[in-house]
């Protein structure tokens, strides 16, 4: 695979504090083309202009992976290439920036934090929302979203969050002690809170309670972890519900084929989903 040129820099956001961000001219120029693009975006409400800014995506390379650039945690921006995380975290910052009536790079990277970091400051490889539930968590506090599984008849669940701490050797930047200590007490934090999820045989049942553009987290069985996969939910000319999202196994961001309570049963360790509704009050 040919690398891309990768240029790091500062940018100085509106409060005068400086970002370290890494992309490429060419990133650069794609967001001109896309912010272009979607300033022509009309929908009838947020889930809806969410889920064609989703659309906007489709096509673009799946690339794992994405945010472990260098030695140092930089806010990295990669239209080239999404995971399933930082899809969903595009698309939210894209809205935001409709919803402000913003259209400069600045603005974009400034939205970016806000959705990625905890308390939406980059401060740190620890400092990004390495945990989906907690991505929720923390969004929900920001306004930017409300996480609606318990309203939707969600269960809960006691379940050790600790993936990170227990695979310290599948994450290069937790080879720091201090990186792997915070993650540690993150972990620690993330103990005091249940898993609320919807089981996957209740989905079908309540998928018209769910909108285009809500933000769906695959819920998992696997130790350790939250959830393996996430993406936006939509609704198709089917009658059902489908998942918008950076596929793996089809290597691009696509509408999932099946609808969302069946594709879910081709999943063996899926438990079923954590939905959040997209409310972007603030900041």
């Amino acid at each position: 695979m040919k690398h891309k040129l990768i240029v790091l820099f500062l940018v100085f956001g509106t409060f005068g504090s400086a970002q370290q961000i890494t992309c490429s001219p060419k990133d650069e120029s794609l967001f001109e083309t896309k912010i272009k693009a979607l300033e022509k975006t009309k929908a009838s409400n947020l889930g809806d202009t969410i889920a064609l800014i989703g659309q906007s995506f489709m096509g673009t390379p799946y690339v794992e992976k994405t945010l472990e650039v260098g030695d140092t945690e930089t806010l990295v921006i990669n239209f080239g290439g999404l995971d399933c995380t930082t899809f969903v975290e595009n698309v939210i910052a894209f809205s935001l920036m409709l919803k402000k009536q913003q259209r400069d790079f600045g603005h974009f990277t400034e939205n970016l934090e806000t959705v990625r970091y905890r308390n939406g400051d980059m401060d740190g490889y620890p400092s990004r929302l390495h945990y989906f539930t907690e991505w929720i968590r923390d969004n929900e506090k920001k306004g930017l979203v409300q996480d609606i599984t318990a309203e939707l008849g969600g269960v809960e669940a006691d379940k050790s969050i600790n993936f990170m701490g227990t695979h310290r050797n599948l994450y290069p930047f937790l080879a720091s002690d201090e990186n792997f200590e915070a993650i540690l007490a993150v972990e620690k934090e993330l103990a005091k809170e249940k898993l609320c999820y919807l089981p996957k045989d209740q989905i079908e049942g309540k998928e018209q309670l769910i909108q285009s553009g809500d933000i769906i987290a695959l819920a998992t069985s696997i130790t350790g972890l939250d959830v393996t996969h996430t993406g936006i939910a939509i609704h198709q000319p089917d009658g059902r519900l489908h998942l918008l999202h950076a596929s793996s196994k089809n290597g691009e961001v696509e509408i999932s084929e099946l609808p969302l309570a069946d594709y879910l049963k081709t999943i063996k360790s899926n438990i079923g989903i954590i939905v959040a509704r997209p409310t972007l009050l603030s900041p």
